[in-house]
Formats: C-alpha cells, sequence, structure tokens
C-alpha cells in the first residue's frame, strides 16, 4: 500500500509517518516508481506506537517495542527491552501518583484549615 493509504488506515496523517521513517521507527521501502511501499506488518507498527503514545509512552519509548515486532515476534512487549520500558514507565507512574496523593493530602488539611469540610481523603478506598 502507498503513504496515504497507510495513513488513513492508521488514523494519523503522511507527515506522521515520514517523521517515524526519518526517526527510523519506520522501514522505508521504495517501488520501482520511487513511491513508498508499506504492508500490514507496518501497519501493526503503527498501531503499537499509537496504543502506547495512548498510554502515556514517548516516541523514543516505543522504540524497544517496535524492534520487537520487527523481530518477527507477533507482539511488541514480549521482548526484554519492551519488558524493560514497561517497568520504567510504571515505576514513574507510582511517583507521580504518591506525588498526587501527597498534594490531595495538603488540600484537604488546607481546606479543613480554612473552615470548609474537611473531605475524606482517600484514593481507591484507602485512606491517606
Amino acid at each position: 500500500m502507498r503513504i496515504g493509504e497507510l495513513a488513513a488506515r492508521a488514523g494519523t496523517t503522511t507527515r506522521t509517518l515520514r517523521y517515524y521513517e526519518s526517526r527510523g521507527l519506520l522501514p522505508a521501502r521504495r517501488g520501482g516508481n520511487g513511491y513508498r511501499t508499506y504492508d500490514e506488518s507496518d501497519l501493526k507498527l503503527l498501531r503499537q506506537i499509537r496504543t502506547l503514545q495512548d498510554f502515556g509512552f514517548d516516541l523514543e519509548e516505543t522504540r524497544p517495542f517496535v524492534e520487537c515486532l520487527q523481530a518477527g515476534h507477533p507482539e511488541g512487549d514480549t521482548c526484554p527491552a519492551s519488558l524493560d520500558v514497561y517497568r520504567r514507565k510504571l515505576a514513574e507512574l507510582d511517583e507521580l501518583i504518591g506525588e498526587l496523593q501527597a498534594v490531595r493530602a495538603r488540600i484537604g488539611v488546607r481546606l479543613a484549615t480554612v473552615g470548609g469540610e474537611a473531605p475524606l481523603c482517600e484514593l481507591g478506598g484507602q485512606e491517606l
């Protein structure tokens, strides 16, 4: 398929695909006519990238998942490098959650201090 069809099927733009190509995330294959050509495996790569970005991964963090797919694995998250990225992302999220819990607790204390009702400081059913 050509770049316009791939972009449409992936729900993105040709500009984005060219950017991914320039970053080495999307293979740059050309047909005899000089046009970029893509196949279903490229669509799978793009879907993996988009899913990860929807989860908050930056573009560079998607690279191990793309490389895993390109190495022939049926899923991009079954390789050691992909699992390492998952672990780092979970640690990052845990840290952010902790920071947010602390801010929420401080706001609750401040609200109680200034005469408002003290809210029950809970997150996920656990008191802070």
